[in-house]
């Protein structure tokens, strides 16, 4: 029995199958060699028969000159050389060869090339985009400060037709070492009002805490804070600041009795350079007015300069004794009472309004929570007749406080929610804060309007602008706080008002302020093609090497032509009541700008600029001071110990 098949089937089967093949192999190559025999006879006839039929050929060719090529063959193969380029692989056309060459150095040369040149040169990185109005507004009201100031000049004060001036105002005064030097004037006029001076390093300080970001997104911070510290150095020296207890506060510098026809600032038409009249100094002896506002002044720019421990703790220093001052019995009067220099200029109407704002901001900053008691004591209110909604104490001005100073605790209330004690008072805030912003509204007829849209918050008085730019900062930084807080709205009676209402309100009144108005002007000096050339104002009007002296110097003022220096970014008195403007010099109403006036424009922009990615207000600076409103829990205990 034979062994299986590993590949299947028997062994036999396989051996059969190995000489069947053998067998077939054996006839294959007999039949291989009878057909080689069978080849090399044919092929010598077909060699034959092919050589007969190429002569044949040979001939036909000769006698037609090969018939359809119509040259002959050896012009042809010359002609194809010329033609044509082999590339041993392949025959191109020399015509398509020139073409596509030409075709890619042209294309080279519109494309590859700048292409190239983009590549090698080095990479710049994109600029900031370009500024919104509101921001190059901005940038311009600040340098109105600039123009403004006065003493000894720094170097990169930026206005070249400005210098040092009042170099020996205060001189005469025993109690002031150094004299009264520095400061601000206040307007057109030549004269430091320190009243209106102090409300707007508040404003200036305020819009800061408000929107530091803002400030350093556009930069603008450092010079805002310099700005500030101009007039909060100044204001230090208008009382004993390292005393704790003052009675006194110089109240003025310069100036002129109603009617006087002595030489003064009022009488006299001369640069700050040029004054050679006596600039008297006025003292306050009583004003709780001065004093709560100065206490405001210097507590808010102790927030700002929190950076500057120092200087900080000066000011909280400086803020506290004013504000003792403003609060001593016998000192409770304002400060302009039975003062011919400043009643008919900047007269105080009360003070109540000023301790509010100034226990705030001092709340703010030392976290003292006397100062917060009395903010929201029910006796302030009541005395500053706050909750009794009449329009003349529902927008802010230098002489009324109450609508700034309850959205001030309004946001006390909205970010912080202290409760007990102070939430009787600071919900009665909120509710008059919501009323007035209604008021503000176009929608209820609180208030008239001009043709243009001007809101008339003084009553078609002079110089509406700055009440204007200030109602506006009020209504935008309240729809901050809402947004902050994820409030979206509130009630005017039944009427349900949006964030979006107050935002249209204050950007509709400042776009009227820098051109949208019926007479196409701009009311910020310097801004958009059309704006006041004769400004109410001496140092601007007045060539720096041909003034006069005094009464010399009314031929400028009364001149037809453009001032010959332009005061950027001053803002002027405003339009009427009918939206028509006087661009003449000696019509103050409409021309002359102020400090107050511009340092509300300053806030309202502020608070307006458009920077991607920078919006809303800072939650938490203006309560760095305030110490936390719960019991913080106790220390952990010691480690177990065996």
């Amino acid at each position: 029995m034979h062994s299986s098949n590993v590949w299947g089937g028997s062994y036999e089967v396989a051996v059969h199958r190995d000489e069947h093949e053998h067998n077939n192999n054996n006839n294959n190559n007999n039949k291989s060699r009878e057909m080689e025999d069978w080849d090399k006879s044919s092929l010598l006839y077909q060699e034959q028969l092919h050589n007969h039929h190429n002569q044949n050929h040979t001939h036909e060719l000769d006698q037609v000159q090969q018939g359809w090529l119509l040259i002959p063959q050896d012009k042809t193969r010359k002609n194809r050389k010329n033609k044509y380029v082999d590339f041993g692989c392949i025959i191109v056309s020399k015509k398509i060869l020139k073409w596509a060459f030409w075709s890619f150095l042209i294309a080279f040369i519109v494309i590859g090339l700048p292409i190239i040149i983009a590549k090698s040169l080095p990479k710049h990185k994109h600029g900031p985009p370009p500024a919104d109005n509101y921001t190059v507004a901005l940038n311009m009201a600040l340098r109105f400060f600039n123009a403004q100031k006065s003493g000894k000049l720094p170097k990169h004060n930026n206005v070249s037709w400005r210098g040092n001036s009042g170099l020996k105002d205060g001189s005469k005064l025993t109690d002031v070492k150094g004299g009264l030097v520095g400061g601000y004037y206040d307007s057109g006029e030549n004269t430091k009002y320190h009243f209106p001076m102090a409300f707007a390093m508040t404003m200036l300080s305020w819009s800061v805490i408000e929107y530091p970001h803002k400030y350093e997104a556009i930069g603008e911070y450092d010079h805002v804070r310099e700005l500030i510290k101009w007039g909060t150095d100044y204001l230090l020296k208008t009382f004993n600041s390292s005393a704790t207890q003052i009675d006194k506060i110089h109240s003025q510098v310069g100036g002129a009795q109603n009617g006087s026809t002595i030489p003064s600032d009022v009488t006299c038409w001369e640069r700050p350079e040029d004054m050679d009249y006596e600039r008297p100094v006025q003292t306050s002896f009583a004003g709780a007015d001065l004093g709560g506002e100065m206490a405001a002044a210097f507590a808010a720019a102790s927030i700002v300069f929190r950076d500057n421990q120092l200087y900080s703790k000066k000011l909280v220093r400086g803020a506290e004794t004013v504000f003792r001052f403003a609060r001593d019995t016998g000192k409770r009067a304002p400060y302009s009472r039975g003062n011919p220099w400043a009643a008919p200029y900047y007269n105080s109407t009360g003070y109540y309004d000023e301790y509010m704002w100034g226990a705030t901001w001092l709340y703010y900053a030392t976290g003292n929570s006397t100062y917060g008691l009395l903010a929201t004591n029910p006796g302030i209110p009541k005395n500053a007749k706050a909750f009794r909604m009449n329009t003349n104490t529902s927008y802010l001005s230098w002489d009324n406080k109450l609508p700034a100073a309850m959205l001030l605790l309004t946001r006390f209330r909205m970010f912080l929610n202290p409760g007990y004690p102070y939430e009787q008072t600071l919900a009665q805030y909120h509710n008059v804060t919501k009323l007035n912003m209604c008021s503000y509204l176009k929608q209820f007829p609180v208030y008239n309007r001009t043709r243009g849209g001007l809101i008339e918050l003084n009553s078609g008085g002079p110089k509406p602008l700055q009440y204007v730019v200030n109602a506006a900062f009020l209504a935008n930084l309240f729809a901050d706080y809402m947004e902050s807080t994820g409030v979206p709205g509130w009630y005017c009676g039944p009427n349900f008002m949006r964030q979006s209402d107050l935002r249209n309100f204050a950007q509709t009144q400042v776009e009227y302020i820098l051109g949208k108005n019926p007479m196409h002007m701009s009311y910020v000096v310097g801004f958009g093609n059309k704006y006041p050339k004769h400004v109410h104002h001496r140092a601007a009007s007045i060539p720096r090497k041909n003034g006069g002296k005094c009464k010399g110097g009314y031929k400028w003022r009364d001149s037809k032509k453009p001032n010959p220096y332009t005061i950027i970014g001053a803002m002027v008195g405003g339009p009427d009541r009918f939206d028509n403007f006087k661009d003449n010099r000696k019509l103050d109403r409409y021309t002359e700008p102020t400090l107050a006036g511009n340092a509300g424009l300053v806030a309202a922009l502020i608070s307006l600029t458009a920077t991607p990615g920078v919006s809303g207000v800072d939650r938490n600076l203006i309560f760095s001071g305030v110490p936390p409103f719960y019991t913080p829990a106790p220390p952990p205990p010691a480690p177990w110990r065996p």
